[in-house]
Protein backbone atom coordinates (compact mmCIF):
# COMPACT_ATOMS: atom_id res chain seq x y z
CA UNK A 1 0.00 0.00 0.00
CA UNK A 2 2.99 2.12 0.54
CA UNK A 3 3.29 2.44 -3.31
CA UNK A 4 0.32 4.22 -3.86
CA UNK A 5 0.61 8.00 -4.27
CA UNK A 6 -1.77 9.57 -1.77
CA UNK A 7 -0.73 7.15 1.64
CA UNK A 8 1.66 8.58 3.74
CA UNK A 9 1.70 5.14 6.08
CA UNK A 10 -0.56 2.21 6.77
CA UNK A 11 -0.09 -1.09 8.52
CA UNK A 12 -2.20 -3.99 8.32
CA UNK A 13 -3.56 -6.58 10.98
CA UNK A 14 -5.67 -9.70 11.14
CA UNK A 15 -9.04 -9.39 11.99
CA UNK A 16 -10.79 -12.25 12.84
CA UNK A 17 -13.47 -14.23 10.27
CA UNK A 18 -15.98 -16.35 10.18
CA UNK A 19 -15.29 -18.28 7.39
CA UNK A 20 -11.30 -17.88 6.80
CA UNK A 21 -10.95 -17.45 10.09
CA UNK A 22 -8.75 -14.27 9.89
CA UNK A 23 -8.50 -11.65 7.28
CA UNK A 24 -6.26 -8.74 6.93
CA UNK A 25 -7.31 -5.08 7.48
CA UNK A 26 -5.81 -2.27 5.79
CA UNK A 27 -5.43 1.23 8.46
CA UNK A 28 -4.11 4.25 6.29
CA UNK A 29 -3.31 7.36 7.22
CA UNK A 30 -3.31 9.92 3.51
CA UNK A 31 -1.41 12.58 2.91
CA UNK A 32 -3.47 15.91 3.72
CA UNK A 33 -3.74 16.65 -0.43
CA UNK A 34 -5.64 13.54 -0.80
CA UNK A 35 -7.55 13.22 2.11
CA UNK A 36 -11.35 13.02 1.38
CA UNK A 37 -10.47 12.32 -2.02
CA UNK A 38 -9.39 8.73 -1.91
CA UNK A 39 -11.77 6.00 -1.06
CA UNK A 40 -11.98 2.47 0.04
CA UNK A 41 -12.79 1.35 -3.35
CA UNK A 42 -9.70 2.88 -4.91
CA UNK A 43 -7.79 1.35 -2.65
CA UNK A 44 -9.16 -1.64 -2.60
CA UNK A 45 -8.98 -1.57 -6.89
CA UNK A 46 -4.83 -0.66 -6.24
CA UNK A 47 -4.82 -3.95 -4.09
CA UNK A 48 -6.52 -6.15 -6.51
CA UNK A 49 -4.23 -4.55 -9.20
CA UNK A 50 -0.77 -5.51 -7.36
CA UNK A 51 -2.64 -8.83 -6.74
CA UNK A 52 -3.27 -9.83 -10.42
CA UNK A 53 0.26 -8.42 -11.32
CA UNK A 54 1.52 -11.05 -9.11
CA UNK A 55 2.83 -8.63 -6.84
CA UNK A 56 0.58 -9.54 -3.72
CA UNK A 57 -1.17 -12.98 -3.25
CA UNK A 58 -4.85 -12.29 -3.74
CA UNK A 59 -5.94 -13.66 -0.03
CA UNK A 60 -3.81 -10.66 0.96
CA UNK A 61 -6.01 -8.11 -0.69
CA UNK A 62 -8.27 -6.80 2.42
CA UNK A 63 -11.72 -6.64 2.62
CA UNK A 64 -11.63 -3.45 4.79
CA UNK A 65 -10.05 -0.52 5.04
CA UNK A 66 -9.83 2.20 7.64
CA UNK A 67 -8.29 5.74 7.21
CA UNK A 68 -7.30 7.68 10.30
CA UNK A 69 -5.21 10.87 10.34
CA UNK A 70 -2.44 9.42 12.16
CA UNK A 71 -1.30 5.59 13.27
CA UNK A 72 -0.90 5.07 16.55
CA UNK A 73 3.52 4.36 17.29
CA UNK A 74 5.00 2.93 20.66
CA UNK A 75 7.06 5.10 22.39
CA UNK A 76 10.50 3.71 20.38
CA UNK A 77 8.13 5.04 16.89
CA UNK A 78 7.07 1.54 15.66
CA UNK A 79 3.83 1.15 14.75
CA UNK A 80 1.53 0.20 17.55
CA UNK A 81 0.09 -3.44 16.72
CA UNK A 82 -1.70 -4.20 20.08
CA UNK A 83 -3.39 -0.55 20.23
CA UNK A 84 -4.31 -1.02 16.80
CA UNK A 85 -5.97 -4.70 17.06
CA UNK A 86 -7.37 -3.17 20.51
CA UNK A 87 -9.11 -0.47 18.14
CA UNK A 88 -10.05 -2.25 14.74
CA UNK A 89 -9.44 -5.74 15.30
CA UNK A 90 -13.54 -6.26 15.78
Amino acid sequence: MSQHEAVLESAAIGIPDEKWGERPLLIVALKPEFRGKVTEDDLGEFMRNLAEEGKLPKYGVPDRYEFVDEIPKTSVGKLDKKLLRKLFGK
